[in-house]
């Protein structure tokens, strides 16, 4: 509420990671509350952190300097790039997106680093209580974007949910329309029933991960949209690890929705290295009028198509 303090309600909103369960949220704000004022501030935050921090706080040091770096280069590149030359206009553009590869393949390590942690988290946890998941506002089209995408479901894990949808109903439509993609595919009888009883393995090579990417595009941008999805399907279809593809465009809208089947987590995620990904992800900043929302599910992949 930008009083310069967290009530327990806003350090639930930002800190509810989906592996901790209310109960320890509870717990944890006020291990946080050293002034005992059922308000966390600044330095009560600081206190706590700092005393945790080991070797990320030469990561965020770094990151901090970074940041002004950053900053200090496209302020000169705002002052400098309109009057100078093609090849110098050029230069610039290459650095520019060259930097954005660097940072955002540094993010995807960092993204499977983050979905890996909380992985094995929910396989060692043994507390039945149900972790507790927010839907939570954060400013910024790009961090909106990224902070949506790692929403992971897994169908034999008690401590799994979709994240951030923030209504029942919708999250229902998107299993009603996933199940009938199923059905389609490849025009045959999809049978969800393992052939004889198993011990189901904790390796993600294991599970068949299941993406839905739902994208809103500007209409003036929508042919330019179809070009570069075209063209990222296109390549993605050609890894091994790919098993379908499939595109939904919602009548008297501009909304797609895409289904990526892919062979497990590690092909998906080494798919998201691939330069066609990232320039697929970049062109997006651009294309759509909101943030695309994408969500992951982990089904036994020892289930067969027939």
């Amino acid at each position: 509420s930008d009083d310069g303090k967290l009530s327990f309600d806003e350090f639930k909103a930002y800190f509810a990671d989906g592996v901790l369960s209310g109960e320890e949220l509870h717990e944890l704000f006020h291990t946080i509350d050293t002034h005992n004022t059922n308000n966390l501030d600044t330095e009560e935050l600081c206190d706590y952190f700092s005393k945790h921090l080991g070797e990320y706080e030469n990561v965020l040091s770094v990151l901090e300097d970074l940041n002004i770096t950053i900053l200090k280069a496209m302020d000169k590149t705002k002052k400098d790039y309109q009057d100078a030359s093609n090849l110098e206009q050029f230069v610039t553009r290459f650095l520019l997106k060259e930097t954005l590869n660097q940072l955002q393949s540094l993010q995807s390590s960092l993204e499977c680093a983050m979905e890996t942690t909380e992985e094995q988290t929910r396989q060692e946890r043994k507390d039945p209580t149900k972790p507790e998941v927010l839907s939570i506002q954060w400013p910024g089209k790009r961090s909106t974007r990224r902070l949506q995408k790692n929403n992971s479901l897994s169908s034999n894990n008690p401590h799994s949910s979709t994240g951030w949808i923030e209504e029942d109903s919708q999250w229902m439509t998107q299993i009603n329309r996933l199940q009938k993609l199923i059905d389609r595919l490849e025009k045959k009888d999809l049978k969800l029933e393992p052939f004889e009883e198993e011990v189901l393995e904790e390796n993600a090579r294991s599970h068949i991960m299941i993406v839905q990417n739902q994208m809103c595009v500007i209409e003036e941008k929508i042919e330019e949209f179809r070009l570069a999805l075209k063209q990222y399907v296109e390549s993605a279809s050609t890894l091994g690890g790919c098993l379908h593809i499939s595109i939904q465009k919602l009548p008297s809208s501009f909304r797609f929705i895409v289904y990526e089947f892919w062979e497990n987590s590690n092909a998906w995620n080494s798919h998201l290295q691939m330069n066609y990904s990232k320039t697929f992800q970049r062109n997006n900043v651009d294309f759509l009028e909101t943030p695309e929302f994408i969500t992951t599910m982990l089904v036994p992949g020892k289930y067969h198509f027939l």
